[in-house]
């Protein structure tokens, strides 16, 4: 079975008048794992869809949602898997891929049938899905930890020290536009990505996760000199329109994927905000 919903892109003149309810109906995805369901949310910020796969004891196939008017999902997009879960499969026309947690598939343009399992029915997979607009063809590619690209930033002092996994990055592996990578904070570090920045060149979503209950984290977003914030819990993902920064404190530490698609494949292009400047 597959659930989807449909979100159109706020002007930032608008979101800033947003108040807390409007805020989380607006860029809060809080329900991505569902038992024996998939979860698609299909956003208007360059047509990039969010969702999450949780198959138990039989297998979900990906199927195509009527804002995508073709007859397969994936005849016009290109798809980034990250399994946040138990081990588990995703079979491609075929070709089985296994991916234990914290693993990705990137999954190109063209391919008719997707189909996502789990290996223990007791330990279910938990698969995190990020799609974007392709026009050609890439392999498909899974990616390990082995074979990403693994960059240690931050401080402790600063309360910001954490491993970034790039892992469908066009350092790693050929796509059109979709980039998604896993970050870790050490233990004892609760801020992520900060300095925080904008990239008008690309929008961008959150996907937290690794958060020991009853923790939160509070999602920063908003224009810089007009920010916002959004209390987000275990499993939840944020929409991060192009003009918005996208920063995170939790009351634990915690990891989470970021996802990103629109003009360039740049991982660099970004314009920092220094903390003190933030308003």
């Amino acid at each position: 079975m597959t659930n989807f919903e449909f979100r159109y892109a706020s002007n930032p003149k608008d979101a800033a008048k947003y108040n807390t309810e409007e805020l989380r109906e607006q860029f809060l995805i809080d329900k991505l794992f569902v038992e024996n369901q998939i979860q698609l949310t299909y956003s208007m910020y360059d047509r990039y869809i969010v969702g999450g796969a949780m198959p138990v004891g039989k297998s979900l196939p990906l199927e195509t949602i009527p804002y995508l008017k073709s007859e397969n999902f994936l005849d016009r997009r290109e798809l980034g898997v990250i399994n946040v879960g138990g081990k588990g499969t995703v079979s491609v026309d075929g070709e089985v891929y296994v991916l234990d947690k914290k693993e990705a598939l990137y999954v190109g343009r063209g391919a008719k049938e997707v189909l996502f399992s789990s290996t223990d029915v007791a330990n279910p997979a938990l698969f995190y899905i990020n799609s974007a607009p392709a026009h050609k063809h890439f392999p498909n590619k899974r990616v390990t930890k082995e074979n990403a690209e693994i960059v240690h930033l931050g401080e402790e002092k600063f309360a910001n020290k954490r491993i970034i996994n790039k892992l469908i990055v066009n350092s790693v592996v050929e796509t059109c536009q979709l980039q998604m990578g896993l970050t870790e904070l050490l233990e004892g570090n609760i801020w992520n990505t900060m300095p925080s920045h904008t990239h008008n060149r690309r929008m961008e979503a959150y996907f937290y996760f690794d958060l020991e209950a009853p923790q939160t984290i509070c999602h920063f977003m908003g224009e810089p000199q007009n920010t916002r914030h959004i209390f987000m819990q275990n499993n939840q993902a944020v929409l991060s329109p192009e003009w918005s920064i996208h920063s995170g404190a939790g009351t634990a530490n915690y990891s989470f994927i970021w996802g990103m698609a629109g003009e360039n494949l740049d991982y660099g292009d970004m314009d920092i905000v220094a903390p003190n400047e933030l308003r």
